[in-house]
Parts: structure tokens; sequence; C-alpha cells
């Protein structure tokens, strides 16, 4: 083979290996800017303050609060809350205005638009580890948050 022919063979396969690494970084780049959500998990307060005595009051400090950190109005009903035992809120007709946040309480109350209630008579989140799980209305996991040990 002659150098020239040598040197345009390794051109080729330099070319072809820098084409082939720009590429899938700027895929990476995109699907990140992509599933960057705009609803995110704030504040969870899984451990009620005081004694655990199942009042209406002891299950409503136990709330986590969803944010919209997005520019736009996010409609969250149909989507589901869920905890590491499988207890699922799912959101009644709600529209999240841009950065905002609806708490969701765990016992019973009026939902508005600052608060929502599970409507439940006993605690949902585990004191020692759990995991809150957000998922639109067609299922895809949107946020996640987790305490405890692992």
């Amino acid at each position: 083979m002659s150098r020239s022919i040598a040197r345009l063979v390794v051109t080729a396969a330099c070319g072809a290996a820098l084409a082939s690494a720009v590429v899938p970084a700027a895929v990476a780049v995109e699907r990140s800017a992509a599933a960057r959500p705009t609803v995110v998990f704030g504040k969870i307060q899984y451990d009620s303050p005081g004694r655990d005595d199942r009042s209406n009051r002891s299950l409503n400090a136990e709330w986590v609060t969803v944010t919209n950190t997005g520019k736009k109005a996010v409609d969250l009903s149909r989507w589901t809350l869920t905890d590491n035992e499988r207890h699922t809120y799912r959101f009644g007709k709600l529209r999240l205005a841009a950065h905002t946040s609806v708490r969701v309480h765990t016992g019973t109350g009026r939902d508005t638009a600052a608060d929502v209630y599970q409507n439940r008579r006993a605690y949902v989140w585990n004191n020692d580890r759990d995991k809150a799980t957000l998922r639109d209305a067609a299922g895809r996991t949107v946020a996640t948050a987790s305490w405890g040990r692992r």
C-alpha cells in the first residue's frame, strides 16, 4: 500500500471515529435538556410532628409538596403520587400554575389550589424510609424522592 493511500485510510478512519464521537455527545445533551422535568418534589414532611395519634390534624401534618418550576401551567389531572407500599393518590382536576406549588396532605380536608387531601385515615409515608413517586397521566415517572437508609 502506498503512503498516500495509507494516509487517506488513516485520515478517513480518524474522521469517522471523530464523527461518531461527536454525534452521541450532541444527542446526550438534547436528551438531558428534554428530560429536565418542570414538575418536581419540594419539601416533604413524612414524619408528622408530635404524637402519631391518627387525628386528622396529625395526618394532615404529613405532606408532600409538588412544585412546577416551569414557565407554563401544568395539568396534574389524573397524575398519581405513590409510596413504596403502592398507596396511590390520584390528582383530580388541578392545574398547577407556573412557579407554584401544591401540598398533598394525607388526611381529609377541602381541596384548594394550594392544598389537596388524600382523605386517608392512616399515615402513608414511613418515617424510617420510603420513596415518593410522581407519575403523569400516561404513567411516566416525572419525579422521585426517597429518604432513610437504602
